[in-house]
């Protein structure tokens, strides 16, 4: 039987917002957390010795950085942790209110890097590429991706994950609310997106993975994206333990992700509630 792969969450930022939460759990060796849209309660063993790889999202990595509730020595007990740092360039905006500034976030990622132990555990996700309208204008973050690829570049991370926004019923109303006039491009227009994607990444030694979209995934350039991918995850392992393959159910179809299970519950909503968010942007602790 393989080792389990912990996510840390895809649901809610774990580590900006519910570091606490999170360390509390670590320390006791269990994570205890309601199920999706059910009044169920789950309870996951976070032993160490039967995880194989944690594996951390987060806009901001700052409190596991400055070792707030003793998380960042917590991780030292566990084999493997495996970062999924996303920077969108859109920090501090009207768009992602809490999440870091584009500089504070790129100034975590040596201090990051010393805690991953090498650069292979470390994914940046431009994601999402969001459009919108302003003044009669056409925005975007595009442009600070080139910054975003020199800065990684130079600490021999390779690897960036991205998505166009899929703008849900649910973020739809909310953009509607906030005013936000937010622009979909059809196929043809992400397609000279990516080609401007690719070339930048190809001057800077960039993989470019594409998550969930796989009409995107399969221009020129781009790879389909396991965010989650226990082949990897296994090559990684500083003792090459095997990792589950096999697709993780739990996930959309186009989600190529291998088994885990994720600790974070929608109940813990994310107080960020960025604009483009699936989630529920509603504070509510449990």
């Amino acid at each position: 039987m393989f080792k389990k792969i912990i996510s840390a969450s895809r649901r809610t930022d774990l580590v900006a917002h519910y570091s606490g939460w999170l360390a509390a759990s670590l320390k006791s060796g269990e994570a205890r957390f309601f199920h999706h849209g059910s009044r169920r309660q789950v309870r996951v063993d976070l032993s160490p010795d039967l995880v194989h790889t944690l594996v951390l999202w987060s806009k901001n990595f700052q409190p596991l950085l400055d070792n707030q509730h003793e998380l960042r020595d917590l991780l030292s007990g566990y084999d493997q942790v495996y970062f999924h740092f996303t920077i969108t360039g859109l920090g501090g905006s009207f768009l992602e209110r809490l999440a870091p500034p584009p500089a504070a976030a790129l100034k975590q990622l040596p201090a990051l890097l010393e805690v991953a132990g090498r650069p292979e555990r470390i994914s940046i996700r431009f994601d999402p590429i969001i459009f919108w309208r302003e003044s009669g204008q056409l925005k975007s973050n595009l442009d600070f991706f080139s910054l975003l690829a020199r800065a990684i570049s130079r600490l021999g991370i390779r690897t960036v994950r991205f998505s166009f926004t899929q703008w849900y019923r649910k973020a739809v109303a909310r953009a509607a609310k906030a005013g936000l006039d937010f622009y979909d491009p059809g196929l043809e227009e992400k397609k000279k997106v990516v080609a401007r994607l690719v070339a930048t990444a190809g001057e800077y030694g960039l993989e470019l993975w594409s998550c969930s979209q796989a009409e995107v995934a399969a221009l020129q350039g781009i790879k389909a994206s396991a965010c989650i991918d226990g082949a990897w995850l296994s090559q990684l392992h500083p003792r090459q333990e095997p990792a589950s393959t096999q697709k993780d159910r739990t996930q959309r179809p186009d989600c190529l992700c291998t088994e885990s299970i994720d600790i974070g519950s929608y109940a813990q909503s994310c107080p960020a509630a960025c604009l483009y968010c699936y989630a529920n942007p509603r504070l509510k602790i449990f």
